[in-house]
């Protein structure tokens, strides 16, 4: 498996931006940490493990990005404002810097999104935000209401990064072609978001397969099941 280390000074954050990619060609796929984390813990926790084979047969080539969370929706050190404006300057660089590499190394037109816990909250809100650029979205217990990192502030930028209130609104063609799961378990802390991101979805009449694990937590050995099944789906 070919694996590659990138860094570079991002304008859209005036700061270092790293990343892991694995594979050499396929669809591109912009892979998310969980809360806080960074951009080498999907492959430590062995989530690109499980889904080596893809890597080596050139289906998929995987950017595990860094995340800001800390800078940004974690950042009680800062006014809630700054922690929206941050994180818009972190999708800033997704959109710019990360999805234009992506798209121009492996050939195509659109990327995919995926993370676990808070990685899908960041998968989702990527693609609902950006549709024409977004074919495919595996969220695996994502959370997908952003209101409780801060302290009850709410503006507009808050509400365009919170699926769960512009989703409803948005008539974005682009939206009904995506290929769109959200996994989730019988006994994970976010089933509960899947299931209200999943009726939003369904009063729109977007496609998505809404997948409940049984005897299953919110923790790597379900994700790890979870992310080969839906490459399988590509």
């Amino acid at each position: 498996m070919v694996e590659a280390y990138k860094k570079w000074y991002s304008p859209n954050l005036s700061a270092d931006f790293e990343l892991l990619t694995f594979g050499q060609s396929g669809y591109p796929i912009l892979l998310f940490p969980t809360s806080m984390g960074r951009y080498f813990e999907n492959k430590d926790f062995k989530l690109i493990e499980s889904v080596q084979h893809f890597i080596d047969e050139g289906k998929v080539k995987i950017y595990c990005v860094d995340s800001i969370d800390k800078q940004s929706w974690y950042n009680k050190d800062v006014p809630p404002a700054d922690r929206v404006k941050n994180h818009i300057w972190y999708d800033q660089l997704l959109l710019e810097e990360v999805s234009s590499m992506a798209r121009h190394e492996t050939g195509h037109d659109k990327i995919i999104t995926a993370g676990c816990s808070f990685g899908g909250y960041h998968a989702a809100n990527f693609a609902f935000r950006h549709p024409w650029l977004v074919s495919h979205m595996f969220s695996m217990s994502g959370a997908f209401d952003i209101r409780g990192q801060l302290d009850g502030f709410y503006n507009d930028d808050v509400y365009f990064n919170n699926p769960v209130d512009y989703l409803p609104h948005d008539q974005n063609s682009e939206l009904w072609n995506m290929k769109i799961i959200l996994g989730t378990s019988d006994r994970d802390m976010c089933r509960g978001d899947n299931e209200r991101l999943s009726r939003i979805l369904t009063e729109k009449g977007i496609g998505h397969w809404l997948d409940v694990r049984q005897n299953a937590d919110h923790d790597w050995p379900i994700w790890r099941q979870m992310f080969p099944e839906y490459l399988s789906k590509l």
